[in-house]
């Protein structure tokens, strides 16, 4: 029996919330290092609260009153979200007081800005393709953002010749995760998801030809380097 593009996509939809969850899931290392320790040491909670807010704008987004048929965008960023805001709890219960405070504005204000978004859209947006627009642009400037992440170690990569701080697997599982939720986007046309992981797919791909350029000149590093370099590189990829 042939599948249908719908049935594909669903396919698609569930292999894209699969990687997902593991770029989701690759900070756990650090969080248990910052449990295990009971200090934050350098790290920051940037990445996770920004990722929260990420993650709250597409759940917003894929609900049915705003974007049909789009439970699977709606799971696996509300298993992220919870993911995140696990990890924020470890930096209250472990962090200094300016991260306690920093962490604390920021969730407020985020909830403050999804409630204004909510309440725009439901004031002036009144179809399914209208409200999907409005809401989508905001996805996509954070999702975007949320993938450009990582340029930063690609730039050191280039300045240092070496790719001790950017871990194959997880370049890999960026950019299989672009061009699984690209192609989901494409079965049923979906602008918004298709820029921002569009974009994360070329930014996945810039990753690996990278790592291919620049594996031959890495310097042997040590357990202790090796930890090091996992641990920025997982902030730098959530």
């Amino acid at each position: 029996m042939t599948m249908n593009a719908m049935q594909i996509r669903t396919v698609v939809g569930i292999i894209g919330n699969v990687i997902s969850f593991v770029l989701f899931i690759s900070p756990a290392p650090t969080i248990w290092r910052i449990f295990r320790n009971k200090s934050v040491e350098e790290f920051l909670p940037d990445p996770y609260i920004a990722c929260v807010l990420n993650c709250m704008l597409w759940i917003f987004y894929g609900l049915p009153f705003n974007h049909p048929n789009s439970t699977l965008v709606v799971t696996i960023n509300g298993t992220g979200l919870v993911l995140e805001l696990i990890y924020l709890t470890v930096f209250l219960l472990y962090g200094k007081s300016s991260h306690r405070k920093k962490i604390t504005f920021c969730l407020i204000v985020e909830v403050i800005f999804l409630g204004l978004v909510a309440g725009l859209d439901f004031r002036f947006f009144h179809t399914h393709k209208s409200r999907s627009a409005f809401v989508g642009a905001f996805c996509v400037v954070f999702g975007v953002a949320m993938y450009a992440s990582p340029l930063t170690i690609m730039y050191k990569v280039i300045k240092t010749k070496s790719v001790e701080f950017m871990p194959f697997p997880l370049s890999l599982a960026a950019f299989l995760n672009g061009i699984c939720w690209t192609t989901y986007a494409l079965l049923k046309f979906d602008l918004n998801i298709l820029i921002a992981n569009g974009i994360g797919a070329v930014l996945g791909a810039v990753q690996l030809v990278l790592y291919g350029c620049y594996l031959k000149t890495t310097p042997k590093k040590s357990k202790t380097s090796a930890a090091a370099a996992n641990g920025e590189v997982q902030l730098q990829n959530v």
